[in-house]
């Protein structure tokens, strides 16, 4: 058999000897489930389970689906902690990161019907302190609840300078643009509004209410007893292939409301079942019909999530086969989750994993509410999504040949449908990363991502079809091939030497870095963006431009900066050569 399922709680041995069972998949049913055991929604979701999770290195998993009526089931997979068979157990706390911007979102539609909050009204009048310069346009509460507001995307408003200010780039509502600052600004204006701090106001209008007594509103130390334990990618300092080393994550303390909120899989199926009756519970309804219509709108395109998709407020929404779709994932340090709902089919389903790896599992409840939509119309059972191999890439073509440096090195990459990079005599994998970036399987040149660059033809009658790839990018280094036609050489600030170097994230998110380098002339953030100089010592990324992020080095010392600000946040020159 490979599953091992049980209804209710079994004692600590009986799951110790279930998950020790040689070429089983842990599978544990929490009280709450009122579905029979193995149904046929149970079983195909099951083995996508299963396999979805060895595919992406899962370490454990937990589910809670819902429908109009209440909880469907509640379910664990895997371990907690795999190397000493721990399992996952249904009542553990998962961070559910930004999916709490959904929890924010229906506070403020209760403070709109209470009176007390003007969707439309400038957030400075009634946070007159706010470290924002707004040049383009007052900024409301519908403006953040929308990601439309202009303003960069840093973690908190109250940067270490005190003089630093968050600069808005275009005109609220002309462009989706994804802000936590946003939402940690809704947090504290929820506060001086409801005269309660974020928690508090959130124990009280929606926790409590829907009786999600398991559910912290904050992270923080005391709740780690209750808590999944959590893993991160072994190295900091690098892309994270899909079958890394993962290594235990340290304890997080965390309150800002874009994302602090911690749950259990039971717990999430009463908010989605709130959510299925738009905004009416079983005893109370936390927000009327009007406004629930007001957070479920399509208000903006976000193709962030998906070529169709839009945002509401604090979620986003897409139509699907005719059918009204809302979903939002989470990422924190070491949890990512996924939330999806059907309204029409009157479906939903909440997952999340125990690793930061640098996907969500939105493929596991998408295919739960798929299942159970089919089943309650009667209709056969969908095939299960369609797993990704990073390893096979079905436009290697497109990158094969050899790329050489200005000082005379080669790379050489071959391949059919996996991709082999050749340096210095060496056959070293590629795994594909995203777009044209790719992580290499090799315990050096793992370091940095191989990023190639296409042509583009200024000219060309189909401007969506990407050009031929002409160059590569590996660290500081820089390789061109034969179809390359640009300039070779390039004029460097002699000044732009002090700046390169790796820098350390000082508070936070331990453990984030950036490695700053020349190339082509230009500052990168070495595998992500070029920069763009609009200062002495400032600079913008080039990726997704315009945006409003913003780079600066400070105190040049011993001919090195020794202070990057990455939008207000510090991160500190670390010299490891």
């Amino acid at each position: 058999m490979p599953f091992i399922s049980r209804r209710n709680f079994l004692s600590t041995s009986a799951r110790t000897a279930a998950a020790l069972t040689a070429g089983s998949f842990l599978v544990i049913e929490a009280a709450e489930s009122q579905t029979p055991a193995g149904t046929s929604v149970d079983q195909a979701l099951d083995q996508f389970i299963e396999a979805y999770m060895k595919a992406m290195n899962s370490p454990g998993l937990t589910l809670g689906t819902a429908n109009r009526a209440g909880t469907v089931r509640v379910a664990s997979f895997g371990f907690s902690n795999p190397a000493l068979k721990q399992s996952v157990e249904p009542d553990m706390l998962f961070h559910i990161g930004s999916i709490t911007k959904s929890f924010v979102a229906l506070i403020c539609l209760q403070l709109h019907e209470e009176g007390k909050l003007d969707l439309h009204k400038p957030v400075l009048d009634y946070l007159p302190w706010l470290p924002i310069v707004t040049t383009y346009g007052p900024v409301s509460a519908h403006d953040l609840l929308t990601h439309t507001s202009g303003l960069p995307n840093p973690d908190t408003p109250f940067p270490s300078d005190p003089s630093t200010r968050f600069v808005q780039t275009w005109k609220p509502g002309e462009r989706f643009y994804y802000c936590n600052l946003g939402f940690t600004i809704l947090g504290h204006l929820i506060a001086a509004l409801d005269g309660r701090t974020w928690p508090a106001a959130l124990s009280a209008r929606i926790l409590d209410p829907l009786g999600m007594k398991a559910t912290a509103p904050v992270i923080t130390n005391s709740i780690r007893p209750r808590t999944a334990e959590s893993w991160v990618p072994y190295f900091e300092d690098r892309p994270y292939p899909r079958t890394g080393r993962l290594a235990p994550a340290a304890n997080l303390q965390f309150d800002h409301p874009a994302g602090s909120i911690a749950s259990t899989p039971a717990d999430m199926t009463l908010y989605i079942q709130m959510l299925l009756n738009r905004g009416q519970a079983p005893h109370v309804r936390i927000v009327s019909a009007d406004s629930f219509a007001l957070m479920s709108k399509p208000w903006t395109k976000a193709q962030e999530f998906g070529p169709n998709a839009s945002y509401g407020y604090g979620i986003a929404v897409e139509t699907v086969d005719g059918h009204t779709i809302l979903r939002h994932t989470g990422g924190m340090a070491s949890f990512m989750s996924a939330l999806y709902l059907d309204l029409d089919a009157g479906v939903g389903a909440f997952s999340s994993i125990n690793a930061m790896q640098g996907y969500r599992p939105t493929p596991v409840s998408q295919y739960a509410v798929q299942l159970m939509s089919a089943a309650a119309a009667n209709k056969p059972v969908p095939a299960a999504p369609t797993l990704e191999n990073p390893v096979v890439i079905k436009n290697a073509a497109d990158y094969t040949g050899d790329y050489t440096s200005p000082d005379g090195q080669t790379i050489t990459i071959t391949g059919d449908l996996a991709l082999l990079a050749s340096v210095a005599g060496r056959q070293i994998p590629l795994q594909h990363r995203d777009g044209d970036n790719f992580i290499a399987v090799d315990p050096v040149l793992a370091e940095n991502s191989f990023l190639f660059g296409r042509a583009t033809d200024q000219n060309a009658k189909n401007k969506d079809k990407p050009g031929p790839v002409v160059e590569l990018m590996h660290g500081s280094r820089w390789y061109t091939n034969s179809r390359y036609t640009g300039p070779r050489t390039f004029t460097v600030p002699p000044e732009y030497a002090a700046l390169c170097g790796t820098y350390l994230a000082g508070g936070g998110f331990e453990g984030e870095q950036l490695e700053i380098a020349i190339l082509k002339g230009q500052l990168w953030v070495v595998g992500e963006s070029a920069l763009e100089r609009i200062g002495q010592y400032e600079f913008r990324p080039t990726e997704d431009a315009p945006n409003p992020e913003r780079i600066e080095f400070f105190y040049i010392a011993n001919g090195k900066a020794r202070l990057l600000k990455f939008t207000g946040a510090d991160f500190f020159r670390f010299d490891n050569e």
